[in-house]
């Protein structure tokens, strides 16, 4: 027997004999994170780092500037270091197989983060929102702000989708587009742009200037008339949303769209008080910081780990056990009870 199984199977014994889930004082989880550009991940990785650290784990936190060939340097060299058990937003979900091979040979187990790492049987667990369910919460908003059942339309709809390398952005888009392509083909929405297609409207990297150029795009192709309004645009996350808000501000002089959003980050929460943006999807990275982390010392104490899906993420090679987290939506009306009061924000930081 390894090393490694020596250490759970001690690990194991001390937690039947304790009644309780132990760690051990010191190991090493390796936590990488795709960039710092967005807001989100910073505090992605700032929550885990303090509830590992809080749970007695050493932390070896790395942020790769959303470059593949530098996350894949990390990981290897987080692997190289010793760490135990390694917990993976990839930058993108298919780049990482070396990385994954080199877990796989060393027997650690690799938690995807809310990406799931594609075409590779060295994935032990996913742990994510659901992210289908992501997209049906903007469809469903948009289809109740509208009272689509109710009313004739028609209204003019654009999409902004996400990063074509990010498994999720597929799940955000077709949770969406399942419930709003019934209004489309009864003429209920019209797209006048003809962008439907997820390939005609993803965003790489999901990068606001990238979403921004093309919304550009789209407004003065289809709507510099001054005549003809833009009623709701679906954008997948924040980060697009910014964009869309952006260029709305820059070049489009009709009566203001719905825009959807995703994350809740500090300029899109103010954009929603201001008006700007209708709703963003609450994804409280607490949460699922909380559970990985519960996950992690699960693996580590040689427990089972909690999941409560082992049918829908299969990435390519293998059906991942996966825990989901459930979404909600934020707008000017609750976002003082989801994102103030649960001290996720404070007042001062949406002044």
């Amino acid at each position: 027997m390894n090393k490694r199984g020596i250490m759970l199977i001690t690990m194991a014994v001390a937690v039947l004999a304790l009644g309780t889930t132990v760690f051990a004082e010191g190991e090493k989880i390796g936590v990488s994170m795709p960039t710092k550009d967005l807001q989100r991940w910073n505090q992605d990785g700032d929550n885990m780092k303090a509830e590992l650290e809080a749970a007695g784990f050493e932390v070896d936190l790395q942020y790769a500037s959303n470059d593949v060939q530098t996350q894949l340097s990390q990981i290897e060299n987080m692997i190289a270091s010793g760490d135990e058990v390694l917990v993976i937003a990839a930058i993108e979900g298919s780049s990482l197989g070396e990385a994954l091979d080199m877990a796989a040979e060393n027997e650690i187990p690799v938690i995807a983060y809310d990406r799931l790492l594609m075409d590779s049987d060295a994935v032990s667990y996913y742990a994510t929102f659901d992210n289908y369910m992501v997209g049906t919460v903007q469809g469903n908003y948009i289809v109740e702000t509208l009272d689509l059942d109710n009313v004739d339309g028609p209204f003019n709809l654009e999409i902004t989708a996400g990063d074509p390398g990010d498994n999720n952005a597929g799940y955000f888009y077709q949770g969406a587009i399942d419930v709003l392509m019934p209004y489309i083909e009864s003429g209920k929405l019209v797209v006048p742009s003809g962008q439907i297609a997820f390939d005609e409207v993803a965003t790489p990297t999901w990068a606001t200037e990238t979403a921004q150029t093309r919304a550009e795009n789209i407004l003065s192709s289809n709507y510099a008339d001054g005549e003809t309004n833009v009623d709701v645009w679906l954008c997948s996350n924040d980060s697009t949303a910014l964009g869309v808000e952006n260029a709305l501000a820059a070049n489009y002089k009709g009566s203001y769209p719905i825009v959807t959003g995703q994350d809740c980050d500090i300029e899109n929460t103010k954009n929603m008080i201001d008006g700007k943006q209708a709703m963003s999807v609450f994804k409280d990275t607490r949460t699922l910081a909380s559970q990985v982390v519960k996950m992690v010392g699960q693996i580590v104490a040689g427990e089972e780990v909690d999941v409560n899906d082992t049918e829908t993420y299969d990435n390519g090679v293998i059906v991942v056990p996966s825990f989901l987290c459930e979404p909600v939506f934020a707008d000017a009306n609750n976002y003082k009870e989801l994102l103030i009061d649960s001290g996720y924000y404070t007042e001062d930081q949406l002044q």
